[in-house]
Formats: C-alpha cells, sequence, structure tokens
C-alpha cells in the first residue's frame, strides 16, 4: 500500500464520452484489448476519468481487468489475474458499507442494517454499478469467454467491479477507496427506502430473468428438514426444467426459497448455456411426440410446486 499523499480526480463537469448505449462506439475497439496495445492504454486511461481516480500503479488496474482465461493464456511472464484482487475488493466494500450504513441509519437494528447491506453488495446492485461503468468493456478475457459473451457476464463483471474497489485499496489507501464507493453508492441510498431495501426478492428476480431468456418458471422442493421444531432449518432444492440449479436453506421456507434463489442468480451465467440446451432437447421430445401422448402443462403459482408445504 503506498501511503504518500495521491492526486484524486473527480470530474466536475460531464465527460465527453465515447459511449453509446452503455458500450464503447466500434472505433474505439477496433482492435481487441490487450493487456500492452496503446488501445487498451488509452481505454485505462478513459477508465480512470470515469471513476474519478488517477493509478499511481496501473499494473493494479489492470489486473484488476484481467480474467482468469486471459492470463493462463499468455506467455512467461504470465499476467497475474484479477481473483484474489476481488477476494480482496468483497471485503473493502463490506467495511465501507457496513460503516456507511451506521452513520446514514444509526437507530437502524443489526437485522435490518445487514439486509440492507446485503442488497448493496449484492450481484445484482453491483452489476448496475458495473455496467454503469462499462467495465465489460475493459475486460482482458480469451477468445473462448468472447464467443460466450464473457463481456456482458454478471459474474465477470461483478467480480471486476470488486477488483477495482481492492486495486484502488492498495494503490491510493482505505480513504481513496471510501471516496470511490460513496461516489458510487450514494445514489443506492439516497434512491431508495430503507424499508424497500430489506425486501429484496431474489425469488421475483430470478423468475422474471429466466423468462427473459425463454425459460421455464424455477421449481422449488424440499429436499430436506433439520433439527426440532422450534428450530426447524430447511433445505430447498431449486430446479429449471428438470436440472438442479442451485440449493438454499434456512430457518423458514420463504427464507429459503430466496436464499436458493440469490445462489441461482449469483451462478445463472455460468448455467445460462446448460439450460438452454436442456430447455432445446425438452421442446424437440414433445415436438416429435405425438399430440396425445404430449404432457399437458401443469401450472405452477410463484415458482413453488404444487404439493408444496406452505
Amino acid at each position: 500500500m503506498i501511503d504518500d499523499p495521491i492526486e484524486l480526480k473527480i470530474e466536475s463537469q460531464p465527460v465527453e464520452s465515447d459511449q453509446q448505449e452503455g458500450y464503447l462506439r466500434p472505433e474505439v475497439l477496433l482492435e481487441a484489448p490487450t493487456a500492452n496495445s496503446a488501445n487498451f492504454e488509452r481505454m485505462l486511461v478513459k477508465l480512470e476519468r470515469e471513476i474519478g481516480y488517477t493509478f499511481r500503479n496501473s499494473d493494479l488496474l489492470r489486473r484488476a481487468l484481467t480474467h482468469r482465461s486471459f492470463a493462463n493464456e499468455q506467455s512467461d511472464p504470465r499476467p497475474m489475474h484479477n481473483e484474489a484482487l476481488e477476494f480482496l475488493g468483497d471485503a473493502v466494500l463490506e467495511f465501507l458499507i457496513s460503516a456507511w450504513l451506521l452513520e446514514l441509519f444509526p437507530t437502524h437494528n443489526e437485522g435490518t442494517l445487514s439486509k440492507m447491506r446485503a442488497y448493496a453488495v449484492s450481484a445484482l446492485n453491483l452489476q448496475k454499478h458495473a455496467s454503469r461503468l462499462s467495465i465489460g468493456n475493459y475486460l482482458l478475457i480469451n477468445r473462448g469467454e468472447e464467443k460466450t459473451g464473457g463481456r456482458t457476464k454478471t459474474a465477470l463483471q461483478v467480480d471486476a467491479y470488486e477488483a477495482l474497489i481492492a486495486a484502488i485499496y492498495l494503490d491510493g489507501g482505505i480513504d481513496c477507496a471510501r471516496d470511490f464507493v460513496m461516489r458510487e453508492f450514494v445514489t443506492t441510498f439516497a434512491e431508495i427506502d430503507p424499508e424497500d431495501l430489506t425486501s429484496m426478492d431474489y425469488k421475483t428476480a430470478l423468475q422474471e430473468k429466466l423468462q427473459s431468456d425463454g425459460l421455464p418458471t424455477p421449481q422449488y422442493a424440499i429436499v430436506e428438514s433439520l433439527g426440532p421444531d422450534h428450530r426447524r432449518v430447511f433445505q430447498i432444492e431449486l430446479r429449471v426444467s428438470g436440472y438442479c440449479l442451485a440449493t438454499g436453506e434456512g430457518t423458514t421456507i420463504k427464507g429459503a426459497h430466496q436464499a436458493a434463489a440469490r445462489a441461482a442468480l449469483l451462478n445463472l451465467d455460468q448455467n445460462m448455456t446448460r439450460l438452454k440446451e436442456i430447455q432445446e432437447m425438452a421442446q424437440s421430445r414433445n415436438d416429435a411426440a405425438p399430440i396425445e401422448d404430449r404432457p399437458e402443462a401443469v401450472p405452477i403459482e410463484d415458482g413453488t410446486l404444487p404439493d408444496e408445504p406452505a
């Protein structure tokens, strides 16, 4: 960590943007980003303007944007990827958000503050911030990830965003990281009522996401119930087209559903290709069957199985 004071650049006037609908114009991306290309260097300067921070050690910024797939394909010296930075950035962000929430809402209890923090650092919320900065455009990924839409994957964007926070922390210290986080998250807490933050509905978010991708409603089933009646823990399995997408547990069925849906959202990008393959195979089998042998659709309300306990 560098202890010397550094210069913080905060744009007070709108900066002429190379962005169009959240993505860089095609002429800016004439060459794919590579770690040492002149084009990538120009992109890093633009990103520094966007985040309001200039790195002393630009290698930290490069590392924050380097995915494992890219690093593993490079010859010696192999660049470091961003996974360790993501690990640190996650912790730094949780600490800063926790301290800030306590300052903003000193009368709220621990449970409420925890739920508010969970919303703030959720993949769904972080992806919004990453998308606003067009983080996906700056990622160093290999051709395989490029072909499968790696730049738009929530997991890759969120990991890079958290790695960016860690890079700022290592380059400029906790105060610089705090300044960045406060600039980024001020609207999160200014525009959303605290009561709304405590009721994040992952089930609805997951169902809407699946429907937008042409996939069926998720189904939830209790696979195990542990502990005495007064301290019961429910384990839930979440399936889409018969494929187990995630599991979750909670002291209530509703809470376990939310935990499973949250886990599914976090890993949805990695599972999307498989889900669509399963859906296509099921559709092909159904189309090939005689009409009288085709299964009738069974309506499932709110993503729950008909025989599931309330």
